[in-house]
């Protein structure tokens, strides 16, 4: 199958009403939203269309999305743990955290997370009227265990938000990684919340291992999405998922959470799901060239950047400290030289000197952008 990210012209991607394309004006490259430049896989259309000529969009009904993520889930990791009876259909990820969060804690409870991580958690928990606790990753992006066990020591009451693959690094979390926070967050009495959006996108070199599927994970809650890795932000729909302890707490959640996805939407993922691998592997390999050809690019033209390729996601973590720009060299990107980039300072601790890059489009926008920004830099 073609690489989905071959397929359509910058002046296509132009006539796109997307936040991407609507931002900023049309001389800026814009790699920063997470949105794809792909056209939809072909079963996904397909399925939408059926369902609109049939008029089928009413209010959202069955385990459609639960038993199609359990078939995906079984084929794609080899697990078996996706149970209706322990899900419910929410609109999105974001939305489904929020409602485990607070099936988990209080008013002004703490909620722990790994920065640098995805912006919207601090917003998100902020609105809850949760404290927001910063464990920050270690040097190297990987889970930093004995901090995170101290810092469950020193906050009592606090549930732990983790994000799995991990955004805006790319790392995948490992099964002993996995099993560990598993172990401190027991013996803490911490709940633990956990974001795997990004699941469908890890990419070759690394295993995906779903939170739920280990030892002692009763009482957790994972939120998951066919979103991310087919490019379906706008038909909204999402699935969360808990342990075996948690059914009488999703039972508790009321009509209108379930009722907020979008019939359409769950017809779009559980298409994906159900349909959609070959393009998605296809689209996991064009990943994968995108963060090769980064690196290239990044040693040739700017190697005082720092790049760690990630394992998963469509993601790039830019270290640019060594560039002396400031804490926020995508201001200098955008300003200089017209690419649009996130912030590293919006992901908290640890992003101060970073940028974040979206590599979901073709190699040659890939190539342009750091083309810009290197004469942008003289």
């Amino acid at each position: 199958m073609t690489n989905p990210l071959r397929q359509l012209t910058l002046d296509q991607l132009r006539r796109r009403t997307t936040e991407k394309w609507r931002a900023y004006p049309a001389d800026v490259l814009p790699l920063f939203v997470a949105e794809m430049d792909v056209p939809l896989a072909e079963p996904i259309v397909r399925a939408v269309s059926n369902a609109l000529e049939l008029g089928d969009s009413g209010y959202p009904a069955g385990t459609g999305y639960a038993d199609a993520l359990a078939d995906f889930a079984r084929k794609r990791w080899g697990w078996d743990g996706v149970v209706a009876e322990r899900t419910r259909v929410v609109p999105d990820v974001m939305f489904g955290l929020a409602e485990a969060l607070r099936l988990v804690g209080r008013d002004g409870d703490p909620v722990v997370v790994n920065s640098p991580v995805y912006p919207p958690f601090y917003d998100l928990i902020r609105h809850l009227g949760r404290q927001v606790v910063e464990s920050p990753l270690g040097a190297d992006g990987r889970l930093d265990l004995e901090g995170l066990a101290t810092t469950f020591e020193q906050h009592e009451h606090a549930a732990y938000l983790l994000c799995n693959p991990q955004n805006p690094t790319g790392t995948v979390h490992t099964r002993e990684e996995l099993e560990a926070v598993a172990t401190i967050a027991g013996e803490h009495g911490v709940r633990v919340v956990v974001d795997e959006i990004h699941a469908p996108l890890v990419l070759p070199g690394a295993d995906f291992v779903p939170y739920l599927s280990i030892s002692g994970t009763a009482d957790a809650f994972s939120a998951i999405s066919a979103s991310k890795g087919w490019n379906l932000a706008g038909l909204k729909a999402a699935l969360l998922s808990g342990g075996n302890d948690t059914v009488a707490e999703l039972a508790s959640l009321p009509l209108l959470v379930t009722d907020g996805a979008s019939h359409i939407g769950i017809h779009a993922h559980v298409a994906a799901l159900r349909d959609g691998g070959d393009w998605l592997d296809a689209l996991v390999a064009g990943l994968d060239d995108n963060r090769r050809l980064l690196g290239t690019l990044l040693a040739e033209s700017l190697p005082s950047v720092r790049y760690r390729p990630p394992a998963a996601t469509y993601l790039a973590w830019l270290d640019c400290r060594e560039l002396d720009l400031g804490d926020d060299p995508a201001a200098v990107f955008l300003d200089r030289g017209r690419v649009a980039l996130n912030s590293g300072p919006d992901f908290g601790t640890g992003g101060a000197g970073h940028v974040r890059l979206n590599l979901a489009t073709s190699p040659e926008i890939v190539t342009e952008a750091v083309r810009r920004i290197a004469v942008s830099l003289g």
